[in-house]
Parts: C-alpha cells; sequence; structure tokens
C-alpha cells in the first residue's frame, strides 16, 4: 500500500485488478479524526450519492445488482434511511468501494469515488488529494520506465552471444508433442513458447520457486503476451488444439529469432 500526504494527511492508496483505491476513512480524518464511520454514513445517507454511485457501478460493474440499488434509491433522503459502506457493498454486489478489515483497513473507494467523496468533505483537500494522487502516478511511471530500461539493457547483453540464443529460441515441437491433448490453454502456451507444459518444468526444476514464467526474459514475456491474443483469436475461429499449438510455435520460433537479432536488438535498447 503507498502513501501519500493531503495537508499533513497521511492517505492509504491500493491497486486492485490494475485499479486505483484511496482511503476515504483517512479523507474523512481530516474532517474529524473522531468519527470517520459517521461522516461515511453520512455522505452514503445523501440522495446524489446514491445516485453517483449507482451510475459508476452501472458503467464499471457488470454484476452490479440493480434491483437492490432502485430499493435503496427510493428510501435514500428518508429520515430514517441509514446506510453503511458493508451494507452497500453486500446489498448491490458494488465494486466501486470496499470495506477493509486489518491493520491497513478502513473504506476504500475507486479513486472516481474517493475525489467525490473529498469534495464533500472540502474541496480544498480534493484539489491537493488530487495532486498528490498525480504525483504518486506520475513517480510510479517513471519507476516502470527505469526497470524496463534495465531489463532492456539486460537482455540486450545476454542476446548477443549464440548460447543464450539457442535458449531464447523455442524449438520445434515434433508430431507427438503437437497431438497431445494439453490440460489448459496456458500449458498450450508452454509448450509452444519454452517448449514444457508447467508439471513437466516444475518436475525438471525441483530447487525453484514459482513457475516457468516466473523465469523468463523480458523478450519472452512479450511473445507470450502476443501468443495469448492469438490463441484467443484461433480459438474464436474454431481451429482445433493441435493446430493451434503448431502455428503458435512456429509463431514464437519467428519472433524470437526476431528479437536475438543484434540488429533488433540495438533499436530495442535505443543504441545507433
Amino acid at each position: 500500500m503507498a502513501k501519500i500526504n493531503v495537508l499533513d494527511r497521511e492517505v492509504g492508496v491500493v491497486v486492485e485488478n490494475d485499479e486505483d483505491y484511496i482511503c476515504i476513512t483517512d479523507i474523512a480524518r481530516y474532517k474529524d479524526a473522531e468519527r470517520t464511520d459517521y461522516l461515511i454514513q453520512n455522505w452514503l445517507r445523501n440522495r446524489n450519492t446514491i445516485e453517483f454511485l449507482g451510475i459508476w457501478e452501472q458503467l464499471n460493474n457488470p454484476d452490479f445488482n440493480p434491483i437492490e440499488f432502485d430499493g435503496i434509491r427510493k428510501q435514500a433522503g428518508l429520515n430514517s434511511f441509514i446506510l453503511t459502506a458493508r451494507q452497500w457493498i453486500g446489498k448491490t454486489n458494488a465494486r466501486g468501494i470496499k470495506a477493509k478489515p486489518g491493520r491497513y483497513g478502513g473504506t476504500y473507494a475507486h479513486k472516481d469515488i474517493a475525489f467525490e467523496f473529498a469534495s464533500w468533505i472540502s474541496v480544498e483537500f480534493k484539489l491537493y488529494l488530487i495532486k498528490e494522487f498525480q504525483r504518486l502516478k506520475d513517480e510510479e511511471r517513471k519507476q516502470l520506465g527505469w526497470d524496463i530500461r534495465r531489463n532492456l539493457a539486460k537482455i540486450n547483453y545476454r542476446i548477443h552471444t549464440d548460447a543464450i540464443k539457442e535458449i531464447l529460441i523455442p524449438k520445434e515441437l515434433n508430431p507427438a508433442q503437437i497431438n497431445r491433448v494439453y490440460a489448459s490453454e496456458a500449458d498450450l502456451l508452454n509448450m509452444a513458447l519454452f517448449g514444457f507444459t508447467a508439471k513437466e518444468w516444475r518436475d525438471s526444476n525441483p530447487d525453484k520457486k514459482g513457475n516457468i514464467r516466473d523465469y523468463a526474459d523480458i523478450s519472452q514475456l512479450v511473445c507470450l503476451s502476443n501468443l495469448e491474443n492469438l490463441n484467443a483469436h484461433f480459438i474464436g475461429e474454431d481451429i482445433p488444439q493441435p493446430e493451434r499449438l503448431a502455428k503458435l510455435n512456429a509463431i514464437a520460433i519467428h519472433q524470437m529469432t526476431l528479437l536475438t537479432q543484434d540488429v533488433t536488438t540495438r533499436l530495442i535498447s535505443g543504441r545507433s
């Protein structure tokens, strides 16, 4: 979990399924550190809030329960209406708000919703929150760029030797391997690129943790991503598994051969 400092308050940020969630419990502390749950409940009671959350879920959550949402919307605004984050999640199967227990617990909301809540708490706080959140994202992108350049430099050095080329370029599968039925599409891709199923690799490498993909080079991971997309396309065309495997293996050999050519490698690393 990352932390950003907003007007001398720490606000937690977590990533789930490639989406950013911000701790609105931390945001509520800016207004009243002792009654954060009460503030969140008051915000959830608001009819405008319910409308906003419902529209957000309908746009982003295919599992959202519209029937329960309609019932909640009809009650919103009544003096007797009470709604907690856990009730909202449990009744509507909402994804935009999450209640987390434990040391770093609290109520988290997707950044779209968290910014809306921050507006309700304080317009000033919202503006500083957006600024600091953007700064965090900029730093993460810079770090990611540095990691990519570092990894590309490593692969650039490694693939200049014939020995490494022989390791990286996939082997052409024989007819028996191609006609074998594999338990999963993941193993089909493993065979096309690495020449092993996940189990075969584990049996051959009992001292290593993780799986074969954890030890792949960045060029192999790029190739694997391409193979996943192509395999989905081939499945849509009802191409039998053995035929798909033969096609994917040939594509993997071709792509990895290109990636291990000196000219291509120099272009990737930014060298002339």
